[in-house]
């Protein structure tokens, strides 16, 4: 079963990192991302950008409007995702507990929804119109 695992960075913390101890951080999450590939559980996975550079879309009024940023009070920011290849619930947790991300802030493990059928109805529904 795929699992997505939304990694949060205490931005606080990171900042208080001297340049050397961020690329060892950075080198022992890349190292470990390595060995999830290498044993079978690495799916996918992006970095992403600051939340500086992010826009909300949120649909109001029969409109969409846009805003700039995440507007989430908090010192965290969502600093990335990977999708993971796990047997069930708890080897996911296992997994992840052991990734060095965990020591800069949460992650959030879910299951995947699979997809498949709603697409596959709604592409019959729409070859019918």
């Amino acid at each position: 079963m795929k699992y997505i695992c939304l990694g949060y960075l205490d931005v606080t913390q990171w900042t208080t990192f001297s340049a050397g101890q961020q690329n060892a951080m950075v080198d022992a999450c890349l190292a470990y991302d390595d060995w999830l590939k290498k044993n079978g559980h690495w799916v996918g996975g992006e970095g992403l950008q600051g939340p500086d550079t992010a826009a909300t879309l949120r649909y109001r009024n029969g409109k969409v409007s846009v805003t700039d940023g995440p507007f989430v009070e908090t010192k965290e920011m969502l600093g990335g995702l990977l999708i993971i290849e796990a047997r069930d619930r708890n080897h996911a947790i296992q997994l992840m507990s052991n990734h060095p991300g965990v020591k800069m802030g949460p992650w959030e493990i879910r299951p995947a929804e699979d997809l498949t059928e709603m697409i596959r109805d709604s592409e019959r529904r729409r070859g019918a119109r």
